[in-house]
């Protein structure tokens, strides 16, 4: 159910926020590839790993830092510091945490209704991977 309600986004625990960007993210990752690419399934779910695991969202973080607004940079302090409990066994703990700021600022994105933004930054995402994976 997605809601029109008005809610002030930044008041959500950054692990909520990064729960609803990891979400957001990947769907956006799908759709490009399926629309880039008609290949299987398998192949796409390889090819989304290069822009969803937690080492390309901290390299996507510091490639968009300087370009944040302010209520953005809260975001992805609040991100970055907060305790989840658990690293994946395959990130390094300092990619993880820039992952999650990442996550998060997607997610407030998202929930506060910055569609534009949104996609702005989920084009420079895209851009910085391909640029990092030499596919320009």
């Amino acid at each position: 159910m997605i809601s029109n309600k008005e809610m002030d986004a930044s008041l959500y625990h950054p692990l909520v926020l990064a729960y609803m960007g990891d979400a957001v993210y990947e769907v956006y990752i799908r759709d490009m590839l399926i629309q880039k690419r008609k290949v299987s399934v398998h192949k796409l779910h390889v090819e989304s790993i290069l822009y969803v695991k937690a080492s390309a969202q901290a390299y996507i973080l510091r490639e968009i830092l300087e370009e944040l607004e302010e209520d953005e940079l809260d975001i992805v302090r609040r991100g970055r510091n907060a305790k989840s409990g658990t690293i994946p066994k395959n990130a390094r703990v300092i990619d993880y945490k820039h992952a999650t700021a990442f996550e998060a600022l997607v997610g407030y994105l998202y929930l506060s209704k910055k569609y534009e933004r949104l996609n702005y930054i989920m084009e420079r995402a895209i851009v910085s991977i391909d640029k990092k994976e030499q596919r320009v």
